[in-house]
C-alpha cells in the first residue's frame, strides 16, 4: 500500500523525532559517592593505573583500599564525589585528601579526578571539579593543590587552568613507570 505525500511526512518526522529521542544525551549529576561506588571508582582508578602515567601507582588497588581511603576522607568531613548518568553509570569520581599529615596543612587538599575514557572530553571532569571545588570550601578548605602527571595529562593541567589555578612549580623526575622517569606539574587555587 503506497502512502500519499501528507502520510509519507508524517511517517517521517515520526522516525525522526523517534532517532531525536534515542540520540538524547545523557544527563549527568554530581553527588556524594556511596560505598556501592567504589567497585566502579576502582574500576575506573586501576584502569588509569595499568594503562596511564597520570597516577604513579603500579599496583592495581582493591574495593577494600578504596574503603578505607572513602571512610578516611569521609571522617575527615572532606568531599568525594561521583558523576553519575540518568541510567546509574559511574562515569568519573573525584575527591580531596589531605596534602600532607602535619598539623599546620589542615586546611589544604589534594584533588583527584578520575574519568571513564569514555566520558573524557564531554566536560564531565568540569561538573566535578565545580562541586569539588564548592564542598571544598563549605568544609572550611583554603587551599587546593593539584599534583599532575608532565605527561599524558595535558587536558587535566589545561581544566585547572580553566579553574583559576595557578602553575606553583615542576619536580623533574620524581616518578618511575613504564620503563621511564616522569615528573608532575604542581598548581594551586586558594578558595
Amino acid at each position: 500500500m503506497a502512502l500519499d505525500s501528507e502520510s509519507r511526512w508524517r511517517l517521517v518526522r515520526k522516525l525522526r523525532a523517534k532517532g531525536e529521542e534515542q540520540k538524547r544525551p545523557t544527563e549527568v549529576s554530581i553527588r556524594a559517592a556511596l560505598v556501592d561506588d567504589l567497585v566502579s571508582v576502582t574500576e575506573i582508578y586501576n584502569y588509569y593505573i595499568a594503562n596511564s602515567v597520570v597516577t604513579f601507582d603500579l599496583e592495581a588497588m582493591t574495593n577494600a583500599d578504596w574503603e578505607t581511603k572513602f571512610h578516611w576522607i569521609q571522617g575527615l568531613g572532606l568531599p568525594f564525589i561521583v558523576a553519575e548518568t540518568d541510567s546509574k553509570q559511574i562515569l568519573g569520581f573525584a575527591y580531596v585528601a589531605p596534602w600532607r599529615q602535619k598539623a599546620a596543612y589542615r586546611r589544604t587538599v589534594e584533588n583527584s579526578i578520575y574519568l571513564r575514557p569514555a566520558a573524557t572530553g564531554k566536560r564531565v571532569g568540569t561538573k566535578l571539579l565545580q562541586e569539588l571545588i564548592d564542598q571544598s570550601k563549605a568544609a572550611g578548605v583554603k587551599e587546593i593543590v593539584a599534583v599532575i602527571s608532565d605527561k599524558g595529562a595535558e587536558s587535566s593541567i589545561a581544566l585547572h587552568e580553566s579553574f583559576g589555578f595557578k602553575h606553583q612549580g615542576h619536580l623533574g623526575k620524581v616518578g618511575f613507570k613504564f620503563g621511564r622517569w616522569l615528573g608532575t606539574v604542581l598548581m594551586q587555587k586558594s578558595i
